[in-house]
């Protein structure tokens, strides 16, 4: 016999729910929620990546290692800098404020001039040991983006450079043409002066690979020989401007 076809109908597959799409009408794109941070999250990726850039230098950093350093992960790092271009100009800039506003601050201020040329020398020596690669990013910044230059200075000292030129000199200016009256100073021009004392502090970083090459140091060793320059160059400095 033959038995009647079954006409119960099987259950139907359910239906995935339709996921509205990213700027439909009526629905709002959100930002993707921080990942899970620990505390001060941010300064740890800074003092992480200021401590990888030392080892490697900014160019053979990589985000994975800052990462690990700083005991967060990728995404993390990621949320808060986006890049690494990103976080590099952070740590510079950061760095950078320990160096320029203090300098600026001594030459543009009315201390006697052998006392702002000791202090200047201090300043800059101190802070390029401790963050070696400022001036090379610095150099790298401007040859690529040379009208960035104003924008630069402004952003580090906290004043445009169209505030701080004239106050600086004119400082400078009084007090050379002071020592030049009491016969203690060879005549210099402000912005000379300036220059020849900032070149000879940054350049030993600036080239410390080559200094490092030519004169057989270690990392040990360059350090000893900025404490000797902190206490040499003081010297040399002032003997060269008299008459």
């Amino acid at each position: 016999m033959v038995k009647p076809p079954d006409r119960t109908r099987s259950a139907p597959a359910p239906r995935k729910a339709r996921v509205p799409r990213a700027g439909s009408k009526g629905q709002s794109r959100e930002a993707p929620a921080p990942p899970p941070a620990p505390p001060n999250a941010e300064e740890r990726i800074l003092d992480a990546a200021h401590r990888v850039f030392l080892r490697r230098g900014s160019a053979g950093a990589r985000t994975q290692e800052i990462a690990d350093e700083a005991g967060v992960n990728k995404a993390l790092l990621h949320y808060y800098f986006r890049t690494k271009e990103r976080l590099a100009a952070a740590v510079f800039q950061r760095a950078a404020t320990k160096l320029m506003p203090p300098v600026i601050a001594t030459l543009a201020s009315n201390h006697e001039l052998e006392i702002k040329v000791a202090r200047v020398i201090d300043i800059e020596l101190d802070v390029l040991l401790d963050h070696p690669y400022l001036p090379g990013y610095i150099i790298s910044e401007l040859t690529h983006n040379p009208a960035r230059a104003k924008e630069l200075i402004a952003a580090l000292a906290g004043v445009s450079v169209d505030e701080l030129a004239p106050r600086l000199f004119d400082t400078l200016g009084r007090q050379i043409k002071a020592r030049v009256r009491e016969g203690v100073m060879r005549p210099i021009a402000p912005d000379q002066f300036m220059l020849n004392l900032l070149s000879l502090c940054i350049f030993p970083f600036a080239a410390r690979p080559m200094v490092q090459a030519v004169l057989h140091l270690d990392d040990a060793d360059f350090a000893r020989l900025i404490a000797r320059r902190k206490r040499d160059l003081p010297i040399f400095f002032l003997h060269g401007l008299r008459p």
